[in-house]
């Protein structure tokens, strides 16, 4: 499977990590994506993807078109079609407010078709998408598409959540709320409240996403792995909490996460293979 991404210029950068093109046979038709600090939209322009979530009572999606999905705080499998053809956005955690009214909270964990966020745009965008061959071409389209939706009248609130969201990001969850909200100049219980506004959950949900996406995004499994150190590196108290955290995310021990990794090694500069992990 190719990938083609970049990351886009200013505002957009403020708000979105990246947009990407996924084309062509998967390595791995299942894969385990774990919590990490993005929310998302999906342009499908192939087959459909099923999408399933640990908790059996839950019956798997079958997804289609475009959708869009909120902050995830539970791993869940995705399975690709025999030949894939996706564009798609990752948006920070508070990215999304950027470009919808749909409050974060009603959009975490879940997933939403294109146009109940965007009325009557995902024929338009689908079919533009559909006459262009290079992926370069296509993350232009994306990139104007997301550009126009940008709201230009931006609250003050959802500045805060994205500064404040920001530090988060640069120190990879490593700073305590009470310091966030002190340099903000806010209480505590404001930031709170604006982080579930913006993102759909609070600020201290939101580093432990970091600390993590930090963790396994770090990890070397082609080399023996010290997890004490490791722990303490990526900013865990130890490493029961570390391998706690891991276990909760993942579904994996951190040493069946190695073994897994060894049998099947990430692809490098592959962002696909970086976080979300092969399902035997």
């Amino acid at each position: 499977m190719r990938y083609a991404g970049r990351v886009p210029g200013p505002p957009l950068d403020r708000f979105i990590d990246d947009i990407y093109c996924l084309s062509g046979v998967p390595r791995h038709r299942r894969v385990l994506v774990p919590p990490m600090p993005s929310a998302h939209l999906f342009i499908n322009l192939g087959a459909p993807v099923q999408l399933t979530v640990p908790d059996p009572a839950v019956p798997s999606a079958t997804l289609v078109d475009g959708w869009f999905m909120g902050l995830r705080t539970e791993r869940f499998l995705l399975e690709y079609p025999a030949r894939v053809r996706l564009v798609g956005v990752h948006f920070k955690p508070w990215g999304l407010s950027a470009f919808t009214d749909i409050p974060a909270l009603e959009l975490r964990d879940r997933y939403v078709p294109v146009d109940a966020v965007w009325q009557r745009a995902l024929e338009r965008i689908r079919g533009r998408l559909g006459e262009f061959g290079a992926a370069a071409d296509a993350l232009d389209l994306v990139e104007q598409e997301l550009r126009s939706r940008l709201v230009d009248t931006r609250s003050d609130t959802l500045d805060l959540v994205a500064r404040v969201g920001t530090r988060l990001e640069r120190s990879y969850g490593s700073v305590s709320v009470a310091a966030l909200a002190d340099a903000a100049g806010v209480s505590g219980n404001h930031l709170t409240a604006q982080f579930k506004s913006h993102v759909g959950v609070t600020p201290k949900r939101v580093a432990r996403i970091y600390r993590f996406a930090r963790l396994i995004l770090s990890v070397d499994a082609r080399g023996p792995v010290d997890w004490t150190e490791f722990a303490h590196s990526a900013g865990y108290f130890d490493q029961a909490h570390a391998s706690k955290e891991f276990k909760d995310f993942t579904g994996h021990t951190p040493t069946d996460y190695l073994a897994l990794r060894r049998r099947f090694p990430a692809q490098d500069r592959f962002p696909p293979d970086a976080g979300p992990m092969p399902v035997e």
